[in-house]
């Protein structure tokens, strides 16, 4: 039965559409209150005198808490797997609340209402005198030798690490040609369609009880714990459907206040639910960040020499701290062959929000430098782009020197290859020499890597448990969380397939419990058809022994001439039928002399990693006297190794490169200079693409199969955003001349490089 492979349809789909399936605010629970929070209205200092008394006495209220009546101490809230090596764990430098501000809309109290609007009308009651201090909101101005300490200690440097491979110095001085360049990306939001929002009791026991729109349950357990001080196995979450994450919800964010604010009303339900504006100041950002690169090449296009520069700017908190630049520097090295690398990456606070985890994990940033760095490099030296970076390529088997992780397979040579094809690149190029004209089309293209999990950094382990049920269907429990990328249907495939039997005979249970799902450390990192994967192929296949076990017992006939199809046990060699799985359920429930239910209960740990691929090919079309960039064709290839669902796998390229097109062309978060006010943190100012702009998708799969995998697969679901930006700007350099190192690509910046480049002339200026 061939279901690895297959575009079936996703097993939650029908309830989706419908609108069966229960998000966090489809859930109600008796005596529920609100929560809302008290934000501050400076971007940086100190909380000099709060007065609650009004909003204290106003009906309807509850609890009115300070950042006076949290515990003192501090906690993590990054969504990364718990380290018993104290050096490896999480920076936690958060309160539930607090007196000292570090970004506009900081948490500095909450109210506790019986309704959203009394609970609002309560904050306008609160009473509060600021000490304020001028707000830091650039990486430059937070390293400063006299700039004010945001967090005490840290001279604003969360982290510094580098490191240097080869002879650089010898490297360079081979070089035929050297060259340097700066390139900037911008601070820019998830808006997933669902908010962040989750509500908290005190259950019957005196265990703390959330319900949230989570991606990693059992870390938020962990540090909803760390939060309030309490054991963890006092802490239950349970995560139903999840409205989009993007790596915004690999942080708990709301999760320990939700829990300390129920405490503070006896135990009842609160619910603590975001506004679309408050998420864009409140939850998580991409990060911004400046590169600085200079590489040394030879005649021939042998790239031999590279150093880099980069400030990660993480915002007021740290968050998943410094990991994100590290995985940067990686790219460095990885990306493409040199003799001699060397990378210094430094990641500093801000008085802007706090930057995590966003789809792609900081390599739509450097990959974003390194690409353009590279199409620059190919015109300095007068080669083909295409065949600079062929010629660079590491080749499969390629072992990155610092963590031992190793390239098993590559298809990013075809991915090359079948991108040029599409384009037409020859006849397009050819096409594009010497226009004139106010509209100029031009062609880019961009590479990139991506490794599959965390290994060997971060601890990659999952757990699955497959029950036989009484009908010979089984029952699937998964840590791995859904969060709408499809993986509860890929792992509905894959039990399907080794066990033999139809894809609705698996029944998967989608909300994930922490008193009864198997332990999983989340949704992130492309990790789980993977990592995940590997458990359920491991419960599957315990699961399958046992069933021929049973049979074995109930026939004599070996295991060894045993196999399932169609959901019946069979001879393997004529593919007779011999018992039917319901036949075999029914003998292990209700077998009076030999009763034994068939389960499987498995944890499976991911001691690899595999290099996923691929590249972005695309048209522009360039308006030179407004700016405005058209995008009339665009190709995402991938090496995600063997496809489990094309369907799904499109689907997932579609949404990757729907996003890298807004961050490369309009999306940009914006802060007042003076105040660090956002300007914009709402969908009416900050600029999403719509359906009506997103252009026709290419999509294409180059397949490998890499030994590592339970299926041979590898990434797909953050490689689809992160080449695009950089492929645009290069099509945009083709088309004009003109290089942009900074991001978005939008038409008031392009407008103004045009016009320094003296492509607009001052009469064109004034019909503008």
């Amino acid at each position: 039965m061939q279901i690895i492979g297959s575009s079936v349809a996703r097993i939650d789909g029908v309830s989706k559409v419908c609108g069966k399936a229960e998000y966090v605010d489809d859930i109600f629970v008796r005596h529920m209150l609100h929560a809302k929070l008290l934000r501050s209205t400076i971007a940086n200092g100190r909380v000099r005198r709060i007065d609650t008394a009004k909003a204290g006495t106003l009906p309807g209220v509850e609890a009115v808490v300070t950042f006076e009546d949290v515990p003192f101490h501090t906690f993590p809230t990054a969504g990364h797997p718990y380290s018993t090596d104290p050096k490896h764990q999480d920076v936690a430098d958060r309160h539930l609340l607090t007196g000292r501000v570090r970004l506009w809309g900081d948490e500095i109290a909450a109210v506790v209402a019986a309704d959203e609007l009394t609970a609002e009308k309560a904050l306008r009651l609160i009473d509060v005198e600021y000490e304020e201090y001028s707000p830091i909101l650039n990486g430059e101005d937070a390293l400063q030798e006299n700039a004010l300490e945001i967090h005490a200690g840290t001279k604003n440097i969360i982290k510094k690490t580098g490191y240097q491979l080869g002879n650089l110095e010898q490297a360079f001085a081979e070089a035929d040609y050297i060259l340097e360049g700066d390139y900037k990306t911008s601070v820019v939001q998830h808006c997933a369609m669902e908010n962040h929002s989750a509500f908290a009791y005190v259950d019957a026991t005196g265990r703390i009880v959330i319900c949230s729109s989570t991606q990693i349950p059992h870390i938020c357990r962990r540090i909803v714990g760390q939060a309030l001080g309490i054991p963890w196995g006092k802490v239950r979450v349970i995560k139903p459907a999840v409205g989009g994450g993007f790596g915004s919800k690999q942080d708990v964010v709301v999760e320990p206040l939700a829990a300390f604010l129920s405490t503070k009303v006896n135990g009842r339900p609160v619910k603590l639910e975001l506004s679309r504006e408050e998420t864009f100041i409140a939850t998580r950002t991409r990060h911004a960040m400046n590169y600085w690169l200079k590489s040394g090449v030879k005649k021939d296009g042998t790239l031999l020499a590279r150093q880099a520069r980069i400030i990660s700017v993480n915002g007021a908190y740290a968050s998943h701290g410094h990991s994100i630049g590290a995985k940067c520097s990686g790219t460095v090295r990885v990306q493409y062959k040199q003799k001699a690398v060397e990378c210094e990456v430094t990641t500093v606070y801000t008085n802007m929000p706090a930057a995590g985890a966003m789809r792609g994990y900081g390599i739509p940033q450097v990959i974003f430098a390194l690409e353009c760095h590279m199409e620059d490099l190919a015109r300095a030296i007068g080669m083909d782009p295409l065949e600079f970076r062929l010629k660079n390529f590491h080749e499969p088997g390629f072992v990155d020197p610092l963590n031992g992780v190793k390239a098993h397979t590559s298809g990013l040579w075809e991915c090359v290859e079948k991108g040029r094809k599409l384009i037409r690149w020859d006849e397009q190029k050819a096409a594009n020499r010497n226009q004139t004209g106010p509209k100029r089309r031009g062609i880019g293209a961009a590479c990139f890597y991506y490794g599959t999990a965390t290994w060997p950094v971060g601890l990659e382990l999952a757990g699955a448990r497959i029950v036989l049920n009484q009908d010979g269907s089984v029952q699937l429990q998964v840590g791995a969380t859904e969060i709408g990328q499809g993986s509860d249907t890929v792992f509905a495939q894959m039990t399907a397939e080794i066990l033999g039997i139809p894809l609705d005979w698996v029944h998967v249970v989608s909300v994930q419990d922490t008193d009864i799902t198997p332990f999983d450390t989340g949704s992130y990192a492309s990790r789980q058809t993977y990592v995940s994967g590997g458990a359920v192929k491991k419960a599957a296949e315990e699961i399958k022994a046992k069933i021929l076990e049973r049979c074995r017992l109930m026939t004599d006939i070996p295991i060894h001439s045993l196999d399932i199809a169609d959901g019946w046990v069979i001879y393997k060699q004529s593919r007779e039928r011999l018992k039917s799985l319901e036949s075999i359920a029914l003998d292990s429930y209700y077998n009076l002399a030999a009763a034994a239910p068939i389960t499987a209960d498995v944890s499976y740990q991911a001691r690899t990693n595999a290099f996923a691929y691929g590249c972005t090919f695309v048209e522009v079309e360039v308006d030179i006297p407004t700016g405005k960039v058209d995008v009339l064709q665009i190709y995402n290839i991938h090496d995600s190794g063997k496809i489990i669902n094309p369907d799904l796998a499109t689907g997932q390229v579609h949404g990757g490169v729907s996003m890298a097109l807004g961050y490369a062309l309009y999306e940009q978060m914006l802060f007042d200079p003076k105040s660090g006010k956002p300007l914009n943190n709402n969908l009416l100012d900050y600029k999403l693409m719509t359906a009506a702009d997103t252009p026709k998708i290419g999509v294409a799969f180059v397949e490998t199969d890499d030994p590592t995998a339970p299926f041979g697969n590898k990434a797909l679901g953050e490689p689809p955003a992160i080449s695009a930006a950089p492929a645009i700007r290069n099509a945009v350099l083709d088309a004009t001349g003109v290089a942009i190192n900074e991001l978005p690509l939008n038409p008031q910046r392009l407008f103004e490089r045009f016009k320094a480049a003296g492509l607009i002339e001052q009469e064109e200026c004034c019909h503008v």
